[in-house]
């Protein structure tokens, strides 16, 4: 990220000057100052279980006793294996391989190589290319960072970056110009087909996208029926569909994969931030059968690294992936995220910035905008969300402030991604100081104030 990035840290600041982290408990971080913080993005909707889960903890300090990580390519373990299990019975029976590494980047550049490896296999070297959307964010190494549209993240590296197709964002709140808000799943979709047969499909390897749009548009679910649509245009011309679930899959969203939602299954799937739930770094791929044996064929996925099914990584993993089966988390995510949304939108229903309130689960965000009516974002210099996130961060509360969601230059949005265990009383929190926040500094801008 770069100091014109307003997400450079979740109070939008730089990161000279931060405080200092000294320990966590549950939903709350405390600085070295004393000063304590509800965590209510969970980072960058990482911490999935908050901070120092006893269960967590003792399950990394066990395996710390026994080896910290077996080499990969030397030894499996029984702490990867049994991830392995967790996370095949809870994708469902389509995908049966999976490729551990070390974080979402690198989850989505394997997701890219398995693609190109899968066309490559069967003999299809002319599938090279991408296919993205605007106003996505797939990750920080080179591969991820060119399928994705940011553009304040991007420029620096522009130039050295694999050439892909970008498609237009699918946001029904801010379609495309010229189609109406109920067609936009229809007109998207129809984007894609057009693309495929522009560029020839022999030339297509992969569709990339997140089901549910994270950092780049502020959590944007796709209208109902893209993911289906998408699903038939793919297949129809053998191009693989990688759904990149690093910031909402593994529960965020109410399911485990985003796209049960949706009824659809990828070909290819990233996951990573809930996953370990920030405890070790941790990533995975995972791959339908249908994509592994071809892969198998030919030896096997050709990615990995030194710290592929890191031993410990893999244990913490499957601590935190069972007491959120055990504890029934994914589905009271799924009931109290609703709870959450509407709780937020009656708060903020009076303050005439507050464009819209959208998500799915524990995964929200809130757009804000210079004229409620024509949905006219702030101009960038505002820094508007950057603004809340400083304001609600001095109150006690940390969000995730994100902009140039609009045209990479403007837009500003605010996720809030609590942990799965967040109590009642710790969502009213969040509902109450985000409220407080916004509040605050909309009403310290001339142009717009709460409307009474």
């Amino acid at each position: 990220m770069t100091r014109r990035d307003p997400s450079w840290n979740a109070t939008g600041g730089s990161l000279e000057g931060l405080p200092r982290v000294a320990w966590g408990r549950g939903s709350y971080v405390f600085d070295a100052g004393g000063r304590r913080y509800l965590d209510a993005s969970g980072g960058p909707a990482v911490f999935c279980l908050g901070h120092a889960h006893p269960e967590v903890n003792a399950a990394i300090e066990a395996q710390l006793h026994k080896i910290a990580h077996g080499y990969r390519y030397s030894f499996t373990s029984e702490p990867l294996e049994q991830l392995t299990a967790q996370l095949l019975a809870a994708c469902g029976p389509e995908f049966e391989s999976i490729v551990f590494v070390s974080g979402g980047s690198e989850a989505v550049e394997s997701a890219l190589k398995v693609a190109l490896q899968y066309h490559s296999a069967r003999g299809e070297r002319t599938r090279r290319r991408f296919i993205a959307r605007r106003r996505s964010w797939h990750g920080n190494t080179l591969g991820a960072l060119a399928v994705s549209d940011f553009r304040a993240r991007r420029e620096p590296f522009e130039g050295a970056l694999v050439e892909a197709s970008f498609l237009s964002s699918v946001n029904a709140y801010r379609p495309p110009e010229g189609v109406a808000p109920g067609a936009v799943a229809e007109s998207c979709a129809a984007e894609l087909e057009a693309e495929i047969l522009r560029l020839g499909a022999e030339r297509v390897c992969a569709f990339i996208f997140e089901p549910v749009v994270g950092a780049a548009g502020g959590v944007v679910p796709a209208p109902p029926g893209y993911a289906r649509r998408v699903r038939e245009i793919c297949d129809r011309h053998g191009v693989l569909m990688i759904a990149d679930e690093v910031m909402c899959g593994a529960g965020r969203t109410g399911t485990f994969r985003a796209l049960e939602h949706d009824g659809v299954v990828p070909d290819v799937m990233a996951i990573a931030k809930g996953l370990g739930g920030g405890y070790v770094p941790l990533g995975a791929t995972l791959y339908t059968r249908r994509v592994g044996a071809v892969l198998d064929a030919d030896g096997g996925p050709l990615t990995g690294h030194t710290f592929s099914g890191h031993t410990l990584a893999c244990a913490a993993a499957v601590a935190v992936q069972s007491v959120i089966q055990r504890d029934g988390l994914i589905a009271r995510v799924r009931r109290d995220g609703e709870a959450l949304r509407g709780a937020l939108a009656a708060e903020l229903g009076a303050v005439e910035a507050v464009g819209e309130v959208r998500g799915r689960g524990f995964f929200v965000g809130v757009e804000l905008v210079a004229d409620r009516a024509t949905r006219r974002p702030f101009e960038a210099e505002v820094r508007l969300a950057a603004r809340i996130g400083r304001a609600a961060a001095d109150d006690g509360l940390l969000c995730y402030p994100v902009g140039g969601n609009v045209d990479g230059e403007r837009g500003d949005a605010v996720i809030l991604a609590p942990p799965y265990n967040a109590t009642p009383g710790e969502l009213d929190e969040l509902v109450s100081r985000f409220t407080r926040a916004v509040r605050s500094v909309v009403a310290s801008l001339p142009a717009v104030a709460p409307a009474r």
